[in-house]
């Protein structure tokens, strides 16, 4: 089943992708940029996915307070309906 995420606060306008046990496949970004997203994409290809939000939640881009790395991991988490405590 393919996973399709809208994230905000980010140029990319949607990050899909599939979690098969555990493990993701299939990551695509819409939109962002370019270079640094296929890198990602290839990197994460089959990769555990709860070890990747771990390592990605919190990744920021400028001052966007979030990244397409960030976005990505919170769409892990809600595919997994995993919570996180945010920090405060």
């Amino acid at each position: 089943m393919t996973i399709e995420f809208i994230p905000t606060g980010i140029c990319s306008k949607k990050i899909t992708f599939n979690i098969e046990d555990g493990k993701i496949y299939n990551l695509k970004f819409f939109g962002g940029c370019p270079g640094n997203l296929a890198a990602l994409m290839r990197l994460l290809e089959g990769a555990d996915a709860l070890k990747t939000a771990e390592i990605l939640r919190g990744n920021l881009c400028g001052n966007k307070g979030t990244s397409c790395a960030d976005q990505l991991a919170i769409a892990i988490e809600e595919a997994l309906g995993v919570e996180v405590a945010k920090a405060s």
